[in-house]
């Protein structure tokens, strides 16, 4: 079933405009009567029908609350090394699909794709309409945020959860499950920044910035990922630990 994000507060009428609404009435071709989802701006999911319909404007009526939420235990936000080319579309797509709450592209020292003042701020923009689109068609509760392009230093500084992990090739001593597990013994496996590198991986300085906020490197295995694959294996091993995966 189709799923729209309102921003209005929960009432007993709720009303979708703009785009949202061409798309219902043009492309869907709903009618009244017909029944779709909505999420209000204070996260209140529910089922409701359409009592009013035109290419501007979509009301929806006989509005049923659904108590149960979409929403992973573990609140990841997804720091991202800028990847090339469609790379980090994908990455936002999928990793808003797999249930992370936020994602930060970060410049990094060996990133290939440099990023700055306007040109940061479209790419931001184009960014969250991916995570809105991802987040409808995931059956979200939330759309992510989609942070602005930081430097390794402002996102360690703009995300002091209480667990973080860097992703680092050479780390052969503990791995994702062990720092997992330490970190669910300590209470603290909601919250939790997952660092990802660019194609050319994480510096030894950038690591050291990491160590010293407190992020735990770990390794995802024997074999190197690519950029685009990193986050979304360690994404999926985290709500597979936390039991977030096929639990119902």
């Amino acid at each position: 079933m189709h799923r729209f994000f309102v921003p209005q507060i929960f009432g007993d009428v709720m009303t979708i405009t703009g785009v949202d609404a061409k798309h219902i009435s043009k492309v869907l071709r709903m009618t009244i009567g017909d029944e779709l989802q909505i999420v209000s701006d204070d996260g209140v999911s529910a089922l409701g029908k359409i009592s009013y319909i035109d290419a501007v404007c979509v009301k929806v009526s006989d509005l049923q609350i659904i108590a149960e939420s979409h929403e992973p235990k573990v609140k990841i936000t997804l720091a991202q090394g800028l990847a090339k080319g469609e790379k980090m579309d994908f990455i936002i797509q999928k990793a808003v699909e797999l249930g992370a709450v936020s994602i930060v592209p970060v410049t990094m020292e060996h990133s290939v794709v440099r990023l700055d003042g306007p040109k940061a701020d479209k790419k931001v923009e184009r960014w969250q309409k991916i995570s809105e689109s991802a987040a409808k068609q995931s059956k979200r509760d939330i759309i992510p945020q989609v942070q602005n392009v930081m430097s390794v230093k402002e996102m360690l500084a703009a995300n002091d959860c209480a667990t973080k992990i860097i992703a680092y090739e050479c780390e052969d001593q503990t791995s994702l499950k062990a720092a997992l597990k330490k970190a669910s013994e300590n209470e603290k496996i909601n919250d939790l920044l997952l660092i990802i590198g660019p194609e050319g991986g994480i510096s030894e300085n950038e690591l050291e910035l990491a160590r010293n906020a407190g992020a735990v490197p770990v390794s995802l295995g024997r074999r190197i990922l690519r950029a685009e694959t990193a986050g979304l294996v360690a994404m999926s091993a985290i709500f597979y630990e936390s039991g977030d995966l096929g639990e119902y």
